[in-house]
Protein backbone atom coordinates (compact mmCIF):
# COMPACT_ATOMS: atom_id res chain seq x y z
CA UNK A 1 0.00 0.00 0.00
CA UNK A 2 2.74 2.57 0.80
CA UNK A 3 4.51 1.29 -2.47
CA UNK A 4 0.82 2.33 -4.14
CA UNK A 5 1.17 5.83 -2.46
CA UNK A 6 5.07 6.92 -3.67
CA UNK A 7 4.55 5.43 -7.11
CA UNK A 8 1.47 7.45 -7.32
CA UNK A 9 3.60 10.63 -5.85
CA UNK A 10 6.49 9.88 -8.64
CA UNK A 11 3.86 9.25 -10.97
CA UNK A 12 2.20 12.83 -10.01
CA UNK A 13 4.72 15.21 -9.51
CA UNK A 14 8.13 13.79 -10.70
CA UNK A 15 7.15 12.45 -14.38
CA UNK A 16 5.64 15.64 -15.31
CA UNK A 17 8.12 18.25 -14.01
CA UNK A 18 10.54 16.23 -16.41
CA UNK A 19 7.94 16.50 -19.14
CA UNK A 20 7.72 20.25 -18.50
CA UNK A 21 11.63 20.46 -18.35
CA UNK A 22 11.64 18.56 -22.18
CA UNK A 23 9.05 20.92 -23.12
CA UNK A 24 10.95 24.23 -21.99
CA UNK A 25 14.31 22.63 -23.57
CA UNK A 26 12.30 22.20 -26.79
CA UNK A 27 10.47 25.30 -26.70
CA UNK A 28 13.52 27.08 -26.38
CA UNK A 29 15.40 24.74 -28.96
CA UNK A 30 12.33 25.85 -31.65
CA UNK A 31 12.43 29.43 -30.57
CA UNK A 32 9.02 29.28 -29.88
CA UNK A 33 7.35 32.46 -28.39
CA UNK A 34 7.04 32.33 -24.49
CA UNK A 35 4.54 35.18 -24.08
CA UNK A 36 1.34 33.34 -23.40
CA UNK A 37 -0.33 31.07 -20.54
CA UNK A 38 1.43 28.29 -21.54
CA UNK A 39 5.22 30.07 -21.56
CA UNK A 40 4.62 31.58 -18.24
CA UNK A 41 3.33 28.63 -17.08
CA UNK A 42 6.43 26.86 -17.94
CA UNK A 43 8.89 29.34 -17.21
CA UNK A 44 7.47 29.89 -13.43
CA UNK A 45 7.44 26.33 -12.78
CA UNK A 46 11.16 25.57 -13.99
CA UNK A 47 13.31 28.13 -12.96
CA UNK A 48 13.55 27.96 -9.79
CA UNK A 49 15.92 25.18 -10.81
CA UNK A 50 17.23 26.09 -14.52
CA UNK A 51 18.33 29.61 -13.58
CA UNK A 52 20.34 27.92 -10.44
CA UNK A 53 21.76 24.91 -13.53
CA UNK A 54 22.45 27.00 -15.67
CA UNK A 55 25.66 29.03 -13.57
CA UNK A 56 27.53 26.12 -13.92
CA UNK A 57 26.16 24.28 -17.05
CA UNK A 58 26.57 26.74 -19.89
CA UNK A 59 24.57 26.55 -23.22
CA UNK A 60 26.16 25.54 -26.15
CA UNK A 61 25.13 26.29 -30.27
CA UNK A 62 21.83 27.62 -28.82
CA UNK A 63 20.87 24.66 -27.23
CA UNK A 64 19.75 25.11 -23.72
CA UNK A 65 21.68 22.22 -22.40
CA UNK A 66 21.00 22.93 -18.47
CA UNK A 67 17.47 22.19 -19.20
CA UNK A 68 17.81 19.08 -20.82
CA UNK A 69 20.10 17.87 -18.46
CA UNK A 70 17.60 18.55 -15.58
CA UNK A 71 15.21 16.85 -17.46
CA UNK A 72 17.29 13.80 -17.62
CA UNK A 73 18.10 14.27 -14.20
CA UNK A 74 14.48 13.75 -13.01
CA UNK A 75 13.75 11.18 -15.76
CA UNK A 76 16.32 9.16 -14.08
CA UNK A 77 15.47 9.64 -10.55
CA UNK A 78 11.93 8.68 -11.46
CA UNK A 79 12.85 5.55 -13.49
CA UNK A 80 15.41 4.48 -10.57
CA UNK A 81 12.32 5.00 -7.48
CA UNK A 82 9.97 3.19 -9.84
CA UNK A 83 12.47 0.17 -10.47
CA UNK A 84 12.94 0.37 -6.46
CA UNK A 85 9.56 0.28 -6.02
CA UNK A 86 8.77 -2.55 -7.80
CA UNK A 87 11.45 -4.38 -6.15
CA UNK A 88 14.93 -4.55 -8.36
CA UNK A 89 17.75 -4.35 -5.78
CA UNK A 90 19.41 -0.69 -5.64
CA UNK A 91 22.53 -1.98 -7.50
CA UNK A 92 21.23 -2.17 -11.11
CA UNK A 93 23.09 -1.27 -13.80
CA UNK A 94 23.70 1.93 -13.98
CA UNK A 95 24.97 2.28 -17.71
CA UNK A 96 21.03 0.42 -18.63
CA UNK A 97 19.47 3.21 -16.29
CA UNK A 98 20.56 5.76 -18.46
CA UNK A 99 20.17 3.94 -21.59
CA UNK A 100 16.23 4.23 -20.22
CA UNK A 101 16.41 7.30 -19.51
CA UNK A 102 17.47 8.58 -22.92
CA UNK A 103 15.22 6.25 -24.97
CA UNK A 104 12.07 7.82 -22.15
CA UNK A 105 13.00 11.62 -23.09
CA UNK A 106 12.77 10.62 -26.85
CA UNK A 107 9.57 8.85 -26.38
CA UNK A 108 8.31 12.33 -24.26
CA UNK A 109 9.75 14.12 -26.84
CA UNK A 110 7.44 12.51 -29.51
CA UNK A 111 4.38 12.21 -27.50
CA UNK A 112 4.68 16.20 -26.84
CA UNK A 113 5.19 16.64 -30.72
CA UNK A 114 1.78 14.58 -31.34
CA UNK A 115 0.15 16.93 -29.00
CA UNK A 116 1.06 19.71 -30.49
CA UNK A 117 -0.17 18.88 -33.95
CA UNK A 118 -3.28 17.63 -32.29
CA UNK A 119 -3.82 20.72 -30.25
CA UNK A 120 -3.00 22.87 -33.13
CA UNK A 121 -5.41 20.92 -34.94
CA UNK A 122 -8.23 21.55 -32.88
CA UNK A 123 -7.35 25.24 -32.64
CA UNK A 124 -7.62 26.05 -36.30
CA UNK A 125 -10.64 24.66 -36.27
CA UNK A 126 -12.01 26.41 -33.21
CA UNK A 127 -9.86 29.33 -32.41
CA UNK A 128 -6.93 30.08 -34.86
CA UNK A 129 -6.49 33.44 -33.65
CA UNK A 130 -5.77 32.12 -30.16
CA UNK A 131 -2.29 32.86 -28.46
CA UNK A 132 -1.42 29.70 -28.20
CA UNK A 133 -2.01 29.43 -31.87
CA UNK A 134 1.51 31.26 -32.29
CA UNK A 135 3.05 28.52 -30.31
CA UNK A 136 1.73 25.25 -31.28
CA UNK A 137 2.70 26.49 -34.90
CA UNK A 138 6.34 27.56 -33.64
CA UNK A 139 6.36 23.91 -32.67
CA UNK A 140 4.86 22.37 -35.47
CA UNK A 141 6.04 24.17 -38.22
CA UNK A 142 9.63 22.58 -38.35
CA UNK A 143 8.33 19.21 -38.25
CA UNK A 144 5.44 20.02 -41.14
CA UNK A 145 7.18 22.35 -43.71
CA UNK A 146 9.52 19.47 -45.36
CA UNK A 147 5.95 17.55 -45.62
CA UNK A 148 4.78 20.04 -46.92
CA UNK A 149 6.82 20.93 -49.89
CA UNK A 150 6.54 16.95 -50.63
CA UNK A 151 2.55 16.46 -50.47
CA UNK A 152 0.38 18.68 -52.00
CA UNK A 153 -3.62 19.84 -50.01
CA UNK A 154 -5.74 17.99 -51.85
CA UNK A 155 -9.17 19.96 -52.15
CA UNK A 156 -7.42 22.61 -49.97
CA UNK A 157 -7.37 19.96 -47.18
CA UNK A 158 -3.76 19.72 -45.87
CA UNK A 159 -2.67 16.55 -44.85
CA UNK A 160 0.53 16.73 -43.64
CA UNK A 161 -0.40 17.10 -40.12
CA UNK A 162 -1.87 13.83 -40.35
CA UNK A 163 0.95 12.26 -42.55
CA UNK A 164 3.51 13.85 -39.41
CA UNK A 165 0.92 12.37 -36.52
CA UNK A 166 1.94 9.00 -38.93
CA UNK A 167 5.14 8.82 -39.01
CA UNK A 168 5.85 9.61 -35.02
CA UNK A 169 3.12 6.86 -34.10
CA UNK A 170 5.61 4.36 -36.52
CA UNK A 171 8.60 5.37 -34.96
CA UNK A 172 7.30 5.03 -31.57
CA UNK A 173 5.98 1.32 -32.48
CA UNK A 174 9.21 0.68 -34.41
CA UNK A 175 12.90 2.17 -33.42
CA UNK A 176 11.65 3.16 -29.97
CA UNK A 177 10.15 0.22 -28.89
CA UNK A 178 12.81 -1.64 -29.83
CA UNK A 179 15.36 0.16 -28.31
CA UNK A 180 13.62 0.18 -25.12
CA UNK A 181 13.23 -3.47 -25.39
CA UNK A 182 16.88 -3.53 -26.11
CA UNK A 183 17.59 -1.57 -22.52
CA UNK A 184 15.18 -3.29 -20.55
CA UNK A 185 16.96 -6.72 -21.21
CA UNK A 186 19.94 -5.59 -19.28
CA UNK A 187 18.05 -5.30 -16.20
Amino acid sequence: MLSEALQFLFDTLLQPFAVILLLRFHLQWLRAPMRNPLGAFIMTITNFLVLRARRFIPSARGFDIATLLLAFVVEAIYLAATLWLQGLPIDFPVLGLLMWTAVKLLKLSLYLLMAALFIQALLSWFNPHSPMAGLMAAVTQPFLLPLQRRIPPFGNIDLTLLVLLIVCQLILIVPLRWLENLVLSLF
